[in-house]
């Protein structure tokens, strides 16, 4: 006898990377609300907890020791400096996710996206680019996959195509025969 979860496909990992300005957070929530499968990662950071933020939601806020343990204990998938303080991705629970079936969509910057993709090699990588601003030639080789952000709602449909053959088909009813 078989269950959903044995006939659910192998999930992907999807980074999606881009210039500042690209749009990637507000596409990322469009993607989200049109297909709430979609699991994206909860950064870790040094940061203070700003206004309307929640710790476990927005972001896991930790202290920068408790942040250097995570590095060392290799707990990090990604992990950068952005001015005094650290942001990372935290590995487990990505990892869990994926085991689980579930396609995974992590918003990065490039370099965050390149350092994800030599430590996971067979994660797909997407450019979104700003309209008008056509990606290096060298850079879009390397990501695999360019989506023009010059409407929101097509590009959030094109990143929701490719990530289709990332998501669980909808259970079926069995048939009794």
């Amino acid at each position: 006898m078989s269950t959903d979860d044995e006939t659910r496909p192998a999930a992907r990992l999807t980074v999606l990377t881009g210039p500042s300005g690209a749009g990637r957070d507000g596409v990322v929530e469009l993607v989200r609300a049109r297909s709430p499968s979609v699991w994206v990662p909860v950064p870790v950071t040094t940061r203070p907890c700003r206004p309307g933020e929640a710790d476990g939601v927005d972001r896991l806020f930790v202290t920068p020791a408790e942040f250097d343990r995570m590095v060392a204990a290799g707990e990090l998938l990604e992990w950068f400096r952005l001015g005094p303080h650290l942001r990372g991705t935290p590995r487990e629970p990505l990892r869990a996710r994926l085991a689980q079936g579930w396609p995974v969509l992590l918003p990065l910057d490039l370099p965050g996206a390149l350092a994800v993709r030599e430590a996971l090699p067979d994660v797909r990588l997407v450019l979104l680019t700003p309209p008008g601003r056509g990606p290096d030639p060298a850079l879009a080789a390397a990501v695999g996959h360019t989506v023009v952000h010059d409407r929101t709602e097509r590009a959030v449909g094109e990143l929701v195509g490719l990530l289709g053959s990332s998501c669980p088909a909808p259970a079926r009813p069995r048939l009794r025969g």
